[in-house]
This record gives structure tokens, C-alpha cells and sequence, in this order.
């Protein structure tokens, strides 16, 4: 059961079947009710007579999807009418396929129409039922997704057995024989990019058990792993057979219980430690080897990419000048061939005067502009050139192309190459042929030929006799050309083309009259000519070694100018770079002149302005020297303060340390000193107790005595030095004392003097 639901749109906006436009928008929307070729692909859309298919199809094929819009280069940007950017050009390809049928439907209806009534009315006539293809993924696809509409499921039971449909036999419609037949399957083999080892994944480690008092040495092969040491290279070979051996070296080793054997255990200990630390410079020195190495290799390959990329800068520099100076040439050469055409044109018509179109000598001559225009002249031939291109099936396709190389002989596709047999110069009896003998008197005629040629020429001897040396003969006076008037002119040509006729017409003449004399002897030479071969082949052989001579003197001549044009560019270079090196050291030279100049005035005026300040400086300078004294007093005052202050700092933390480790050191001695006297309290006896005793008493008392004894010799013997270092020291502070207050006094009463002068020179002043 089916189930149809019909949506129904709104009429608010109906449909319109024909192109039309908004107005009330901006732009102008298109709006059509079928596309261009639905008349042929919709199965839906039909038509109502031939005539209208036609119609249909003459439309579809005036469409404006057929026009396509070619720019046009040199007004790509234009905005004016007569400037257009682009014009339309009627795309020629087809977008219907060829397979597809342009044939109006209704003959086919028509004539499935006259058979089913031609079955009707002739009972005897039976038609075969046959079925559409059912094209599940094709065009039928939408009738295979339709589910029916199921108000609710009904359970059916167990016990319902549904009846079988009875499917009738399906018959396709017979293949056409158009086209070939398009297989579904293809039997296509591949290779990938990858090999199978590439694929392949870590191995599989499996779970294990270690038996108690058991240490395998596997495991020491636990941290490697695929790709990290697995498989073992030659560095873990070497690891494994060093991990061995210092197995074996523990071993070895004394244990350390044994007290007596632990001088030889810490020697062995250090002999391996200086192995290891030795093994392990030389591994930092092979690793550092290797970056030596790899950074070598980054830089020359660093240094062949520079080198590559100034090699195609310099290639891409040369091809543009290069390109720079085919492009001037080749203007050059246009300038100079339209210069020659002008000159060509100007020459023909010296006179001036009109000729008219000689349509005859056009069409006669094909190389007038009626069989070959000039494209300078706004006639462009090759247009539409691609209408005339030859489209062949088997010379367009791979399949044309293979029958073609089917219908060839085999001879073509297979050659075979026979060894050329030796030639035979000598017959049966062992003589010589006449070809071989006469191929050797050719080539004795041909040496012969060869040495004459090239003999070389005696000197002339010197004459023995005086010879009459001809006098030159006296230079013609040169000619003056008169001006004359355009009738004479006009007449003198006239003339002049009248004696050129009656000259070519009497040398006419006397040719024929020769010719006529000397027809019996023109004949004979024709005649013995014919049977002079020999000499013709020594005309030819002489005649191609003139050409081949010619043509090495023109390869000459052309290298001859190659270098003269070479070397003449190098001196217009060298002439230009003196040029310009003497024209740069002239402006070089006004402007050194002209900055000496400025640099005298400056100097001029930096004298004037130093002699102004002359004054101003030195008491300036006085100034700042009692001002630096003044800073430098200031300074040391500063840097004395610090460095006092500093010392006390550095001696105050020394002396707090010293006590701290001081008194440190002598707790842990008296800890030390007290354990070992309660140890030798509890052992000694009371005789051991005086002894102490008595020791103890020596070693305090008596040193004590004899330090404070020689303190006193010493500070008695210091005593009379230190009273005369005192005199010394007060008697010379005393006198500069005496001085300075002196001096003091003396500045004093000079200052009140000046003082003293200046106030009545004040009053006077006032």
C-alpha cells in the first residue's frame, strides 16, 4: 500500500513560465520554467509535434550559453563603446554528447501504437513482453525508496505463512549495436608504493618469569627496544661485551667485610673509574668527530646551494640581457627592413606620378597582396585557421592509432638489417673488372688534378732588359651639372629611354646575327660536349672544392667579424669607463675646490671667533680647576670614609666568623677532650692523677711566666725607638704648622690692603 501526499504551494507569487525581469530591484533576475535540453534528457517533457521539437532544438541551439566571451588584450580595461574589453564568439562544441538521440520521441510511440493494435486486431500476431531495464542506480533509483504509509504495525503470527509471489520471467531488451557494450567489472591489478617490511610493526615482546637467586643475562637487554637498539648494530655489540666485562671485574673485587683488602679494592676501583672516564673522552671525542663531520657537510652543501642560486641569478641575468638584446635587434632589423621598403617604394616611382592597379599583373604574380595580404595592412589570414584543421579518428585517438599500426606490413614494425655483403672487384679468372679498373684511372685523374692544382708557381725571374713604364693618364675634369626646367628634363628622359631602346635593340641584333654565323660551330660544341664526361666530373669536383673553399672563407670572414665586433665593443666599454672615470674626477676636482674654499673661510672665522674667546676660556678653565681640586678633595674625603667603613666591615665579619669556628672547633675539641678524660678518669689510678697533675702545671704555669718575661724584655727594647720616631714626627708637623698659620696671617692682612685701596677708587668712581 502507497501512500501519496500532495503539498500545494501558495499562489501569492505564482510561476511564470517565460524570462522575465523585476523592476522594482536593481538587478535583473531571470527566471525560466525548463532548461535548454530538457526536450531530449527529461523523460517527463513532452512535446506536441515534430514541428515543435524542431523548434525546441533551434532554440536550445541559439541559446546564449553558446556565446563565450573572449577578451581582448589590448582594451582589457577599456570602459568606451567603441573600445569594447571583450567580444562574443559562438562556442562550436556541442554540449549534448553524441550518444544522446536528437530525434523527435513520437516516432517511437507511433510505432509501438501500430503494433499493439496490429496485435488486437490480428490474434495470430503476439508480441513479446519485454521488460525496461530496471537502472537501480540510474534514473529509476527514486521508485526503490518508497515506503508505504503505515498508520500503525500489526503483528502478524507465528503460524501466517505468506504466500509466494510468482515473479515473471525478466527479459532485457536486446543490446544496440551502436555502440559497444560497456563491461560492469574490470579485473585490474595494483602494486602499492610499500613494502612489506615497511608495514610490519614492533615484534611482540612476550611476558616472562625470573626463577629466585637467578639474574639472566638477558634482562640486561631490557631497555633496548625495535628501532632503539634492536636489531644490535656494532655500538651495541660493544655495549653488551663491555657490560660483560665489567660483570667479570665485580666479580673480582674483594668483598667488603675484608678490611685488609680494601686498599686493593679502592685501587681496582680507580684503575676502572680512569678506564671509564678515558672510554668516555674518547666516545665525546668520536661524537664531536661526527658533528665536525656533519657541520663540514652542512656547510659545503650551504656553499653549493649559494653557489646554485648565484649560478641561476647569474643565468636569469644573462637570459634577460640577452632577451633585452634579441629584442633591440630585432627592432633594429623591423626599422631597417621598413626603412629599405620605403626606399624600394620612393624609387620605383622617382617621377611621382599615379599609376593605376594593374589587376591582371596582380592575379599573375602570387606574390602580389591579392594571394598573400599583409597583416601590417589589416588583413590577418590565418583567422578561423582551426576550420581547416584535420580531425581523424585515427590520428586523434590511442585506438585509431593502433589500428593504423595494425594495418601496416610487418616489415615496417620489424626491420631487418642484413650486413652488406664485401664487394667484389675481380672476376673468377682473378682479373680485375672494368668498373674497378675504371674507378682506378678516375681516382689517378683525380691525383693528378689534386697536383696540379696545387703546384706551386715559379718566380718570375727579373727582367734583363728596361721596360717603358706607362704614364698614367691626366685626370678628367670633374662635371658640373647645370640646372635646366622641367620641359628639358621630361625631354632629356625621353631621350635617354629612346637610346637605352635602340642599344638593347642593336646588341639584340648583333647577338642574333652571331648566333646565325656561328650556328654550325654552336652545334658541333653541343655535340662534342655531350661526350666530354670526364671533363664535366673534373668541373664538378673542381666546382664543389670552389663552394667548399668559399664556404670556410665565409666561415672565416664571420669569425674575422665576431671578433672585431667583440673587440670593438670592448674598447666602446673601455672608452666609456675612461669617459665617464675622467668626467667623475672632474666634478671629483670643482668640488674639492669648492669645499677648500668654504673650508678657509671657516677656518677664517673659527680663528676670529677663538681670538674672542680666548678670555672667556681661561677664566673658564681656571674655574673649572678649582672646582676639580675641589671634587678630587671631595672625593678622596668620600673614598677614605668608604674604605675605612669597609674595613671595619670585612674585620668586624672576620673576627664573628673566627669566634664562631673558633668556638666551634673548641666545643667539639672539648667534647673530644672530655670524652677522652672520663674514659681515662674511669681507668687511671692516683698515681696516673698526680702526674697529670704535675704535666698540667708545667705546660700553664711556666709558659705563661716565660711569655710575660719576654713581652717585657721586647717592649722595653721598642721603648727608646718609639720616643725618637715621636720626636722626628711632631718636630716637622710643628713647623709646617708654623707655616701654614703664618701664611694664613700674611693672606689675611693682603686682603684687608686691597680692601682697603679699592673703597676710596669706588668713591671716586661714584
Amino acid at each position: 500500500m502507497s501512500h501519496v501526499v500532495t503539498i500545494q504551494e501558495p499562489q501569492a507569487k505564482p510561476q511564470v513560465s517565460k524570462i522575465h525581469g523585476h523592476a522594482n530591484s536593481g538587478a535583473v533576475h531571470k527566471v525560466s520554467s525548463s532548461r535548454a535540453y530538457d526536450f531530449l534528457y527529461d523523460p517527463l517533457f513532452i512535446v506536441s509535434s515534430e514541428k515543435d521539437h524542431a523548434q525546441a532544438n533551434m532554440q536550445a541551439f541559439l541559446s546564449r550559453s553558446r556565446l563565450r566571451k573572449v577578451p581582448r588584450f589590448r582594451t582589457m580595461f577599456s570602459n568606451l563603446i567603441h573600445f569594447p574589453r571583450h567580444s562574443l564568439y559562438w562556442s562550436k562544441a556541442d554540449p549534448v554528447p553524441p550518444s544522446v538521440s536528437r530525434e523527435w520521441r513520437g516516432h517511437e510511440e507511433k510505432h509501438r501504437e501500430a503494433l499493439q493494435q496490429l496485435a488486437v486486431t490480428d490474434p495470430s500476431f503476439q508480441m513479446s513482453k519485454v521488460y525496461e531495464d530496471p537502472d537501480v542506480t540510474g534514473k529509476n533509483r527514486y521508485k526503490y525508496f518508497e515506503r508505504p504509509f503505515l498508520p500503525f504495525s500489526q503483528q502478524m503470527p507465528l503460524n501466517v505463512v505468506l504466500a509466494s509471489t510468482k515473479m515473471q520471467p525478466y527479459t532485457f531488451p536486446p543490446p544496440s549495436t551502436k555502440y559497444p557494450a560497456i563491461t560492469s567489472k574490470y579485473t585490474v591489478g595494483t602494486q602499492t608504493d610499500y613494502r612489506d617490511s615497511e608495514a610490519q610493526t614492533d615484534p611482540y615482546s612476550p611476558e616472562y618469569v625470573v626463577c629466585q637467586d637467578s639474574v639472566p643475562e638477558l634482562l640486561t637487554l631490557a631497555t633496548l627496544t625495535w628501532g632503539r637498539g634492536l636489531p644490535a648494530g656494532q655500538a651495541e655489540v660493544e655495549m653488551i661485551e663491555r657490560a660483560r666485562e665489567k660483570r667479570a671485574w665485580e666479580a673480582t673485587l674483594p668483598s667488603l667485610s675484608d678490611i685488609s683488602q680494601f686498599e686493593k679494592r679502592r685501587r681496582m676501583m680507580n684503575e676502572m673509574e680512569r678506564k671509564e672516564w678515558a672510554f668516555r673522552e674518547q666516545e665525546i671525542e668520536k661524537l664531536q668527530e661526527i658533528r665536525l663531520e656533519v657541520l663540514k657537510e652542512l656547510l659545503k652543501k650551504r656553499d653549493k646551494n649559494q653557489n646554485e642560486v648565484n649560478m641561476k641569478r647569474l643565468n636569469a641575468q644573462w637570459s634577460k640581457l640577452q632577451e633585452a638584446k634579441e629584442a633591440k635587434l630585432a627592432k633594429i632589423q623591423r626599422t631597417h627592413v621598413s626603412a629599405i621598403r620605403k626606399l624600394v617604394g620612393k624609387r620605383k616611382n622617382v617621377e611621382g606620378k599615379l599609376e593605376r592597379r594593374n589587376i591582371i599583373k596582380d592575379y599573375s604574380d602570387y606574390a602580389s597582396q591579392v594571394y598573400g595580404p599583409l597583416s601590417r595592412l589589416g588583413r590577418f589570414p590565418d583567422n578561423n585557421s582551426e576550420d581547416f584543421v584535420v580531425k581523424n579518428h585515427y590520428l586523434d585517438t590511442y585506438e585509431g592509432l593502433v589500428e593504423l599500426e595494425l594495418c601496416l606490413p610487418e616489415f615496417v614494425t620489424q626491420p631487418r638489417i642484413r650486413s652488406p655483403k664485401p664487394k667484389v672487384i675481380t672476376t673468377k679468372a682473378g682479373f680485375l673488372k672494368r668498373a674497378a679498373r675504371m674507378d682506378h684511372e678516375l681516382a689517378e685523374v683525380h691525383k693528378a688534378l689534386l697536383d696540379k692544382k696545387n703546384k706551386v708557381l715559379e718566380p718570375k725571374k727579373p727582367l734583363l732588359f728596361l721596360q717603358r713604364k706607362p704614364v698614367p693618364q691626366p685626370r678628367p675634369p670633374t662635371p658640373t651639372l647645370e640646372t635646366s626646367s622641367n620641359e628639358e628634363e621630361d625631354i632629356e628622359m625621353a631621350v635617354l629611354y629612346l637610346q637605352k631602346l635602340l642599344r638593347g635593340r642593336v646588341i639584340q641584333n648583333m647577338m642574333f646575327e652571331g648566333k646565325e654565323k656561328r650556328l654550325e660551330l654552336i652545334q658541333e660544341l653541343r655535340t662534342t660536349h655531350a661526350l666530354q664526361e670526364d671533363e664535366r666530373l673534373v668541373r664538378k669536383a673542381e666546382k664543389q672544392m670552389i663552394l667548399a673553399f668559399q664556404r670556410q672563407r665565409n666561415l672565416h670572414e664571420h669569425k674575422v667579424l665576431l671578433v672585431e665586433n667583440h673587440l670593438a665593443g670592448l674598447e666602446g666599454r673601455v672608452l666609456a669607463d675612461m669617459f665617464d672615470f675622467l668626467s667623475k674626477e672632474l666634478v671629483r676636482l670643482q668640488e674639492e675646490r669648492r669645499i677648500h674654499a668654504f673650508a678657509m673661510l671657516a677656518d677664517r672665522q673659527r680663528r676670529m671667533r677663538e681670538a674672542e674667546e680666548s678670555g672667556r676660556r681661561q677664566v673658564e678653565q681656571s674655574r673649572l680647576r678649582e672646582e676639580d681640586e675641589i671634587f678630587k678633595e671631595v672625593v678622596k674625603v668620600h673614598q677614605s670614609t668608604i674604605t675605612s667603613y669597609l674595613e671595619d666591615i670585612i674585620l668586624n665579619t672576620e673576627e664573628n666568623t673566627a669566634e664562631e669556628q673558633a668556638r666551634a672547633e673548641v666545643e667539639k675539641m672539648a667534647k673530644e677532650i672530655n670524652d677522652i678524660a672520663y674514659e681515662m678518669e674511669s681507668r687511671r689510678s692516683q698515681l696516673q692523677s698526680e702526674e697529670i697533675v704535675a704535666e698540667l702545671v708545667y705546660s700553664f704555669l711556666i709558659p705563661e711566666v716565660q711569655k710575660e718575661s719576654v713581652k717585657e724584655k721586647v717592649r722595653n727594647a721598642q721603648r727608646k725607638h718609639i720616643l725618637a720616631a715621636h720626636q722626628i714626627i711632631h718636630r716637622h708637623t710643628e713647623v709646617m704648622l708654623e707655616k701654614n698659620f703664618a701664611e694664613q696671617q700674611g693672606d689675611k692682612v693682603s686682603d684687608a690692603d686691597k680692601l682697603l685701596k679699592e673703597e676710596p677708587q669706588n668713591e671716586k668712581d661714584s
